[in-house]
């Protein structure tokens, strides 16, 4: 059977860290073994806020990766503002934390970069991928957002060639991410958005979410829509999951976590555990694997879990996924308002293969709170659940003090990137047919 080559634009590409690398990166690896060639479209002289090298060992040695030469003006804006560093993983400052020169920033940013900072890749990649895909014989394009130029990218190439088939991926939505409202747009500019947006629902084959809710909204909103989440792959766990005793009851959060995202709430219960509890306070560990909000860690180390926190730091990814395996917590947190309740952190699936109890806050009727129900991998909390938090770690932590702490998740197999791969070729052999 000949291999259908499938062209893959994507911003994020190792070297670049964090999760957003990882799903075409793990789709590329396994859509071979269902009969497409995968070919990788991505910039020479990115701008990652991340890099992490060793993904670099993931990356099939005969794939076929394109580049071409982007600019961006994240330069320019960090001459501004440090703090806009920020900006390239979606970041703010919010509320009481907001200086005039972050306020300046955002407002640049979200009316002058439409539909994000990487709007100028657009037009020279259109120009070089009209030429190689008629000469490589491509028929097939996936546009992998955000960043959601990206998708302009698709919709330009489809409007020139309408026999070209085109899967939008959203990995996160656009006009209805929760910091879609701190763009502090005018009415233009989020009339812009919106029109994009639709445009891109309107004419892609495919649209791609990676949540349930998520694709729910986008056929509401005009797009052939379906979900297939992100998942884990088993080959970076197999040598990591341990079941040695520990000396600390230890909740760890793994990756980036910013101010929209800061379980509040859960400093507060900890805080009150470590005062009130001494054998607690003894044993408790809170550790940090990532990119910390600089403010968030302040408010913490001014607090009485000073003594209990431990920050590691951004590591690479086998190594975060060691640390996953080496605590018997996992801390996940998402947007509070309910249009986020289709949002789901890439980092929950780790979790499940790790093999650990998921800590989870969020708006009610989550997505999130549906995979761990459906795994019996944890609990999830909305942001006033104070009471029910302090109960479940106290739960989790009498069990890790009696030796009771057992590993009881289950059905978490239709999340393994092969899996998931397999439904996707499914998926676009139906479209490329």
């Amino acid at each position: 059977m000949q291999e259908k080559k499938l062209l893959i634009i994507t911003y994020y590409w190792p070297p670049a860290g964090g999760p957003g690398v990882q799903r075409w990166l793990k789709f590329a690896k396994y859509l071979p073994q269902f009969g497409f060639k995968p070919v990788i479209f991505t910039p020479e002289n990115p701008s990652y806020p991340l890099t992490d090298e060793s993904l670099l060992n993931d990356v099939p040695k005969n794939l076929e990766i394109v580049r071409t030469k982007i600019w961006e003006p994240y330069q320019l804006a960090e001459k501004l503002n440090k703090s806009n560093k920020k900006f390239k993983a979606g970041q703010f400052d919010v509320g009481k934390n907001q200086s005039w020169k972050s306020k300046l920033s955002i407002w640049i940013r979200g009316n002058f970069f439409i539909p994000d900072a990487r709007v100028f890749w657009v037009k020279p990649s259109v120009k070089f991928l009209k030429k190689y895909l008629k000469e490589n014989n491509i028929t097939a394009i996936v546009t992998s957002g955000p960043p959601h130029s990206m998708h302009l990218i698709g919709l330009k190439l489809k409007k020139n060639n309408p026999d070209l088939k085109w899967i939008a991926d959203f990995r996160d939505p656009w006009t209805e991410i929760s910091y879609y409202k701190h763009l502090k747009l005018t009415k233009n500019s989020d009339r812009k958005h919106r029109f994009l947006e639709s445009e891109v629902f309107r004419n892609a084959d495919l649209t791609l979410a990676t949540s349930f809710t998520d694709a729910e909204n986008f056929r509401k909103n005009g797009a052939n829509s379906v979900c297939i989440t992100n998942g884990f792959d088993e080959k970076d766990s197999e040598n990591s999951v341990h079941t040695e005793a520990s000396n600390h009851f230890t909740l760890s959060y793994i990756g980036v976590l910013e101010q929209l995202r800061n379980p509040e709430i859960l400093w507060k219960v900890l805080d009150k555990m470590v005062q009130n509890n001494k054998y607690f306070a003894e044993k408790f560990r809170l550790k940090f694997v990532g990119r910390i909000d600089d403010k968030i860690l302040k408010v913490i180390q001014s607090s009485s879990l000073k003594n209990n926190t431990h920050n590691l730091g951004y590591l690479s990814h086998d190594k975060a996924v060691s640390e996953m395996s080496h605590s018997d917590l996992l801390l996940i947190t998402n947007f509070p308002e309910k249009t986020s309740k289709g949002i789901i952190p890439g980092k929950i699936f780790e979790y499940l293969a790790a093999k650990k109890q998921i800590l989870s806050f969020g708006p009610d009727n989550a997505d999130v709170a549906k995979i761990l129900s459906e795994t019996n991998a944890g609990r999830h909390f909305n942001y006033s659940d104070e009471e029910q938090v302090e109960h479940f770690i106290l739960e989790k932590f009498e069990e890790w003090k009696n030796g009771k702490a057992e590993n009881s998740n289950q059905n978490i197999e239709q999340f393994s990137r092969v899996n998931l791969t397999k439904q996707l070729a499914e998926v676009l052999n139906q479209i490329v047919h």
